[in-house]
């Protein structure tokens, strides 16, 4: 983070600086792999809501319905599913073939989009981000 940035945060202690890193058909959208962004809010949500806003990205992202955030896959479907099963709600989920991470983890692993941020902390928007075993 420049001089400059964490004088500006300093100075509003409601402002929060995270460096963003895009991938895939955001990063073409954005227009950059990676940029700082500062924000007002301490939530990914915050985060979100400030960065679509600015760069027209949500719909790329973010799940309005179930049926979005689903897809018919080609991989076969295994009775004992491997972590916790955790999902976000009903229109805090990513798009089928996105994600969005903070600091290397999947948002909904966190806490989801309530997942807090702090300065300097890497949030990714990926799509489209392909799991394959």
């Amino acid at each position: 983070m420049s001089s400059e940035t964490l004088e500006r945060q300093a100075s509003d202690p409601d402002l929060t600086t995270v460096e963003v890193r895009c991938t895939g058909h955001v990063r073409q959208a954005v227009g950059d792999p990676s940029l700082s962004y500062t924000f007002e809010g301490d939530t990914l949500r915050d985060f979100l809501d400030a960065f679509f806003r600015e760069y027209d990205v949500s719909d790329m992202l973010i799940a309005e319905t179930e049926a979005d955030a689903t897809t018919e896959g080609w991989a076969p479907e295994m009775a004992d599913l491997p972590g916790d099963g955790r999902k976000n709600p009903e229109g805090e989920q990513t798009r089928c073939y996105a994600r969005v991470a903070v600091n290397g983890e999947f948002n909904e692993h966190l806490d989801g989009l309530d997942t807090e941020l702090e300065a300097g902390d890497r949030v990714g928007l990926m799509f489209p981000f392909i799991f394959c075993c």
